[in-house]
Parts: C-alpha cells; sequence; structure tokens
C-alpha cells in the first residue's frame, strides 16, 4: 500500500510541476535520461547476479519481443487492408507494441510483489523491451518512415548504452556465480530506489491530452490492443499454452499489460511518424493502465 501511494503522489507531483516555470520544458527528458544512466544500471548490478537461472526465465524474456511482434503482425495487416499511412502504422507498432515495463513497470511490480519482483522485472525490461526497442524499433522506425537502418548504428546504440552494459556485467557475474561485496550492493540498492520517484515524476509531467485531435479513434484501438489485447494472447499462450504459473509467470503477465513505452514514443516523434498520436498514447495510456493493471491483477491471483 506504501508503494502504490508513493506511486500516486509521484505521478500527480509531476502534472502539478507542470505549471512551475522552474522545470523547462526539457526537464521529463533530463530525469528519464538520468534513471537511464544512473538507478537502472545499478539495479541490474544488484539483482540479475543474484538471479537463479533456469526455464521459467524466458517467460519475462519473451514479453517484449512477442508484443513487439504481434503488434508489427496486425497493424501492418491491418494498415494494409484499410489504406492507413506508412506513418501511422509506424506509430501504433511502436507505442503499442512496446511496454512501460521500467518507468511505470518497475513501481507497479514493487507495489504488488515487494522489491523481490524487481528481478524479474528486469528480465522484462533489459533483454526484452530495450533489446527490442533498440534494434526492431529502429528497424520499424526506419522503415516505415521511408528510411533505411543502418546496422552498424543500430550496434553501437545498443553496444554503448550504459543499461545494456551494465546488464552484460551483470549477466557475466550471474555465469561466473561472482558476487559483489555488500557494502557496493547496499549502496547500488540505494540508487536503484530513486527510480520509482524519479522516473513517475517524469512521467507525470508528460501526461498530455489533446480533446481536439483527428486520432481519437486510432488512441482508443491502440490503447485496447496494448492494455487488453497483448496480455490476453499472452495469457493464453504463457498459462494455458506453456503451463506457467508462480510469481515470475504474473509479473511477466503484469508487465506485458503495461501502458505503452515512454522512449518507444518519442522514437516515434523523431522519426516523424504521427508525433501527437505517439504523445497521447503516452498521456492517456498511463493513468488508463493504473486501472486495467488493477484487472489483470485480480484476474492473475490464481496463477
Amino acid at each position: 500500500m506504501e508503494s502504490l501511494t508513493l506511486l500516486l503522489i509521484c505521478l500527480v507531483a509531476g502534472v502539478l510541476l507542470q505549471r512551475s516555470r522552474s522545470f523547462p520544458p526539457t526537464a521529463p527528458t533530463t530525469l528519464n535520461q538520468f534513471v537511464l544512466y544512473v538507478p537502472l544500471p545499478a539495479l541490474a548490478l544488484y539483482h540479475i547476479p543474484e538471479i537463479e537461472v533456469g526455464y521459467e526465465l524466458l517467460f519475462p524474456v519473451g514479453v517484449a519481443w512477442i508484443s513487439f511482434g504481434l503488434a508489427w503482425a496486425v497493424f501492418a495487416t491491418l494498415g494494409k487492408a484499410l489504406g492507413w499511412s506508412n506513418k501511422l502504422v509506424g506509430c501504433l507498432i511502436l507505442t503499442a507494441g512496446l511496454g512501460n515495463t521500467s518507468f511505470v513497470g518497475f513501481p507497479v511490480v514493487e507495489a504488488l510483489f515487494g522489491k523481490q519482483g524487481l528481478s524479474t522485472a528486469l528480465l522484462v525490461d533489459q533483454p526484452g523491451s530495450f533489446v527490442v526497442l533498440s534494434t526492431l524499433g529502429i528497424v520499424v522506425a526506419n522503415v516505415y518512415a521511408g528510411e533505411r537502418p543502418s546496422a552498424g548504428s543500430m550496434a553501437r546504440k545498443i553496444l554503448l548504452f550504459p543499461p545494456f552494459i551494465a546488464f552484460i556485467l551483470a549477466v557475466l557475474l550471474n555465469a561466473f556465480d561472482m558476487h559483489l561485496h555488500k557494502v557496493v550492493r547496499g549502496a547500488l540498492l540505494r540508487l536503484g530506489s530513486t527510480v520509482t520517484p524519479i522516473a513517475l515524476i517524469a512521467v507525470g509531467l508528460q501526461l498530455r491530452f489533446d480533446r481536439r485531435s483527428k486520432h481519437l479513434g486510432f488512441l482508443g484501438l491502440g490503447l485496447f490492443f496494448k492494455l487488453m489485447v497483448v496480455p490476453a494472447v499472452l495469457y493464453l499462450l504463457y498459462i494455458h499454452v506453456l503451463n506457467g504459473s508462480g510469481p515470475v509467470v504474473r509479473i511477466s503477465l503484469i508487465e506485458a499489460a503495461m501502458a505503452p513505452m515512454i522512449t518507444g514514443a518519442v522514437l516515434a516523434s523523431s522519426y516523424g511518424l504521427k508525433p501527437r498520436l505517439a504523445n497521447m498514447m503516452v498521456g492517456v495510456g498511463v493513468p488508463l493502465s493504473l486501472l486495467t493493471l488493477l484487472l489483470w491483477n485480480y484476474v492473475l491471483q490464481g496463477v
């Protein structure tokens, strides 16, 4: 309950701070960059070396890859059948196919499952959402914007990104059964604990809704797909086809039901893929997801 209260307070604080002149327009970007470069790598180094490797780790890692592949197949097919523009299709793939598995996902998982749940959430985010965004996301952005992606530039973006570097180092520590000193782990945990307040204030600073937009129909379609269809498909796959159960599966499915990824919307906007729709997917999706997540958490109680 304390974590949920913190979540709501930080989100509301971010919305209220939109009116403050002390916060420049670039404040959300700066806060997001801090989260990506400091506490997120800290969490990876704290949790991943201690994870016991097993078959069930495929559940969290597979969330983002399956979700993005499903979005690409569905919206590319609909776009071709209904005559949508490439920019609209690209926008919907990037925003409805990628979940906010860190900035919103970590606080929600911590609130529902405690700090121990963050180790699974990290697996959904690092080898999942982040790598998908940096590879397939870049490909989609280029293709639907009419450009050709460079394999070299994609490789550099992945290999030089601090969270990915920390993830690889953490995996190596795990593989060689090496553990950081408790003093270092304590410092990493303190740094990692800043993810929740800072990330949610950044989300609140970006919440927008344009009532005059011509894309409200596509907004509703994209959010229905992201918040209901994606987790429903993964629920059927993980529970009824693969016979999964337990906390790892539950956390994976909760992460699958997260709102659209902020960075995915930023990527769509930077390539000119319907920027207003991309921002509305995040601005409306984040608060709406807090309601739909309650529904999914109830559905998953028996898993």
